[in-house]
């Protein structure tokens, strides 16, 4: 029975480095919030509250991804988080997580396709051609979505043909990103003023100061996502890969990245005075051409955008793919997407699925995919919530299996981890929070999912009804379970 089923598992090629994994990770993580969202950071609680919120944003993050790194190391299968669930609690619990979770990503790889129009008409706004629509006030210009057309289809292909083709992609922008960044970061140091900082915080007293403190701690989440890109790709890991160092990898980029963001938002706060500015759509770019009325530099810095939106773009794709692959080779949902490709050993359905998805999005325009971006963050923060449950249950029901990595504090780093979950999805989901999900859209968004997640889940009865607990145990957890 055992040759059968290893026969008919869909495997995956092995081909991620650590180099590729912290890649991936940090370059999912580092997006263009530093530059579109800059703004909106320092209106909401100023540079120091900003910086604030992400370094008490990113100590949260970090008991989360202490447990994501001992349950990867643990179940270094692909998918991950559906790994995870499924052993802890079964197949419910996993689809829930997964559903939640592939949602997620997708919503994030359909807003960099729109972004990268916006993106490129700053360094050559004759692009702007040909407007079509128009949604929520943003107008939606054909130029754009051929601009789409031709990223998505680089993205999926890229995925298709292989994972060393993604990885190495993904490490060649990075490496030019960092370079980039880190160049700013210097200039901005060197060259900016201590008293453009001021005022260092928004608000007049201490209850003005926490709100907008935690009105960015709320997003925080949103911004540092990409960790928990890593578990989708420990199946493909190299050989001399070992489980233990993709657990620490990701706390090691948790940290880079937070240290990142802490470090753009003073550098670019220094350049100029930051009130006067925040009103700019791109801060970041704004306040350096303001100070040194360079195009170059400027356009340096709205090159590292494009360069941060693929990468991001590229690290969420490539996850999104592999949890949608890890339900369907588990039957847990349509089977057809769990099938690996004969020749690059890819998971081709489900990426072609999330390019097909991806590009149909971003006909939607800005405007209505910050919504879909905003549910994203809910379900995110839901399946980290899931995870951490899953990590206190794997302690508890199977305390003797192989931890090659073991989160400090233990069953705390579950507590802590589960409460801080928790405290997301209030900041997301409270009417009262200044990151609450809006009323009807948002909310109607969120419920549509549900509702079609239910559909999905009763459509695929069949095929989970036919699949033994012994064979889907093998398709999940490999050798693992």
């Amino acid at each position: 029975m055992t040759n059968i089923l290893e026969s008919t598992r869909p495997e995956l090629k092995k081909g991620i480095s650590k180099v590729g994994f912290f890649c991936l990770a940090f370059g999912a993580m580092i997006g263009v919030g530093w530059v579109t969202a800059m703004g909106p950071w320092l209106r909401t609680a100023g540079p120091v509250g900003a910086a604030i919120a992400f370094a008490f944003g990113g100590a949260l993050m970090l008991f989360i991804g202490f447990c994501y790194a001992e349950v990867t190391a643990m179940l270094p299968v692909s998918g991950g988080e559906v790994a995870y669930a499924y052993k802890a609690y079964g197949k419910g619990h996993s689809f829930l997580v997964g559903w939640f979770l592939s949602f997620g990503y997708i919503s994030v790889s359909a807003f960099e396709a729109i972004s990268v129009g916006k993106i490129l008409s700053y360094l050559f706004p004759a692009i702007d051609r040909w407007p079509l629509y128009s949604i929520n006030g943003d107008t939606i210009y054909g130029s754009h979505l051929l601009l789409a057309l031709i990223f998505v289809s680089l993205i999926t292909y890229v995925n298709y043909v292989g994972v060393q083709n993604s990885m190495r992609f993904q490490i060649y922008l990075t490496v030019v990103f960092l370079a980039i960044v880190l160049g700013v970061v210097v200039v901005g140091f060197w060259k900016g003023s201590a008293s453009n900082l001021e005022p260092l915080f928004v608000g007049d007293t201490g209850p003005g100061v926490w709100a907008g403190i935690i009105g960015v701690f709320a997003t925080v989440p949103f911004w540092l996502v990409g960790f928990d890109t890593i578990p989708q790709g420990a199946e493909e890991a190299k050989e001399n890969v070992t489980f233990r160092t993709i657990g620490i990898l990701i706390l090691v980029s948790i940290i880079a990245a937070v240290l990142f963001y802490i470090l753009l938002i003073f550098s670019t706060s220094m350049v100029a005075p930051w009130s006067a500015l925040a009103q700019t759509e791109l801060y970041t770019a704004s306040a350096f051409e303001h100070t040194f009325q360079s195009d170059f530099l400027v356009n340096g810095i709205l090159i590292a955008i494009l360069i941060g939106l693929l990468t991001s773009w590229n690290g969420f794709f490539l996850a999104g793919s592999r949890v949608l692959f890890a339900m369907g080779r588990g039957k847990i949902i349509a089977p057809s997407l769990g099938k690996s490709h004969s020749k690059f050993k890819t998971p081709f359905n489900a990426v072609l699925f999330s390019g097909i998805v991806t590009l149909l999005s971003s006909f939607l325009g800005r405007g209505a995919m910050i919504a879909f971006v905003d549910v994203g963050s809910f379900c995110i923060a839901a399946a980290f919530l899931g995870v951490s449950f899953s990590y206190l249950k794997l302690k508890r029901k199977f305390p003797n299996q192989h931890r090659p990595y073991l989160a400090p504090g233990g069953k705390w780093a579950g507590y802590i981890s589960i409460a801080g979950s928790i405290l997301i999805l209030l900041a997301i989901t409270v009417p009262a929070s200044p990151a609450a999900l809006q009323w009807p859209l948002e909310w109607t968004i969120l419920l549509g999912l549900c509702l079609l997640g239910l559909i999905l889940w009763i459509i695929s009865k069949r095929s989970r009804e036919t699949t033994s607990r012994e064979e889907r145990d093998h398709l999940i957890l490999e050798k693992y379970k």
